[in-house]
């Protein structure tokens, strides 16, 4: 399942694997099932989504896709070898769309977006054995990466009664505000001379 949406959208929302977050009928990411029924007002009250609980939902300024972009037997759960088969064909894809804002939902897509595109994975208990993420801390929460602003959302399967209001606010305030990031490629080349031609 390819992601779907705007291919020059400002966020991306990533999940874990069809099975996990919906779209096995529809081929479309975050539908026909519990995690877009739960998702889907939230990014429709803030202007991402348009039609609510559609299997084709209008987009604007989003692009949804999944770290493991294959329908796999019963639902299972992708194993460590198959996330990472499919990992460059997700890296290939964030890196084509190039979003500013960072949407990972649930613990895997979190674990992964923190891992690979910020420094606060081990402040996070990612990695090494640890428990992981706490996510019903970082639900909502921004956090500085390396380029994007990443904002994680809890797996909406296990949200409270306030968790859909703090993903609004928090997105409202983000879309409100200068958002837009850039990378420093000048940390790649020290005591250089941004004024020099070369």
């Amino acid at each position: 399942m390819f992601g779907y949406g705007d291919a020059n959208a400002d966020f991306h929302l990533i999940g874990d694997h069809p099975g996990a977050h919906g779209g096995i009928e529809s081929n479309v990411p975050f539908t026909g099932g519990p995690v877009g029924e739960t998702l889907q007002p939230v990014l429709n009250e803030v202007g991402l989504i348009g039609d609510v609980y559609s299997d084709r939902p209008t987009i604007a300024n989003l692009f949804m896709s999944y770290l493991h972009m294959c329908r796999l037997p019963d639902g299972r759960q992708p194993t460590p070898r198959e996330y990472d088969d499919m990992e460059r064909f997700f890296d290939a894809e964030l890196r084509a769309i190039a979003a500013h804002v960072l949407l990972p939902v649930g613990r895997t897509a979190t674990e992964h977006v923190f891992w690979e595109f910020t420094a606060q994975a081990e402040k996070h208990g990612i990695g090494d054995g640890r428990d992981g993420p706490d996510m019903a801390a970082l639900h909502a929460e921004e956090i500085k990466g390396r380029g994007f602003l990443v904002v994680p959302v809890r797996d909406p399967r296990e949200w409270g009664p306030n968790d859909g209001d703090r993903l609004r606010e928090r997105l409202n305030g983000i879309l409100s505000s200068d958002y837009q990031q850039t990378v420093d490629l000048g940390r790649f080349m020290p005591d250089a001379d941004p004024y020099e031609v070369r």
